[in-house]
């Protein structure tokens, strides 16, 4: 199986990277997978190029591929002005709108306030739900007052939110059959069907 990780932090570090390695260790914990993390900060150059040219250039191909050869995307992305960042839209946008068709996604976002937490919602599963993706069921939104609490028997504390999408996505995961590596031909199930047939008159 292979894991793409998309993560828009502009700052290095960012709590856009921090979530996403917690999800994605998460996920891993659960299903074996070779993870291939994509800090969308070191391709804005090469995303606006994108925009301008009309294709991508060697680079930003090579990164579009690897998302959408993915068995399965986690997306992270900061909140800013109560939806995703514009980087984070902007590469998405260079991708064909069938390029992930029933890829499993797991969602998340950061910001600074939970106030901006229903984003998810109403932007990014909007977003992906377009791209034609299966997004996990469970959003993580991280705000800043996140990273340092802890769960108790009365709140959904970010630890539990994490392992139920990481959950959610590592189900999916598990049912799918690994996509092919570029270059390798998929056979139809009808004819490895047929070709079992005479094995077992």
């Amino acid at each position: 199986m292979k894991l793409a990780v998309v993560t828009a932090g502009l700052t290095q570090p960012s709590s856009s990277r921090l979530l996403a390695d917690r999800l994605t260790e998460a996920v891993t914990a659960q299903v074996e997978a070779e993870v291939r993390v994509i800090e969308l900060r070191d391709l804005a150059v090469d995303v606006a190029n994108a925009f301008v040219t009309g294709f991508p250039n060697t680079r930003l191909r090579e990164v579009i591929e690897a998302v959408t050869g993915a068995d399965g995307v986690v997306a992270v992305t900061p909140i800013f002005s109560g939806s995703y960042s514009g980087l984070f839209k902007s590469f998405f946008d260079v991708i064909d709108n069938t390029a992930l068709e029933g890829t499993p996604v797991l969602i998340g976002a950061t910001g600074g306030t939970a106030r901006h937490s229903l984003a998810l919602e109403h932007a990014v599963r909007p977003l992906f739900t377009y791209l034609r993706a299966v997004v996990v069921p469970t959003a993580v939104y991280a705000a800043s007052e996140d990273w340092g609490g802890a769960s108790d028997d009365f709140t959904d504390g970010l630890g539990r939110r994490i392992a139920r999408a990481a959950g959610e996505l590592a189900e999916l995961l598990r049912h799918r059959t690994p996509k092919a590596k570029a270059g390798e031909e998929v056979v139809p199930f009808e004819e490895q069907l047929a070709a079992l047939r005479p094995l077992i008159q």
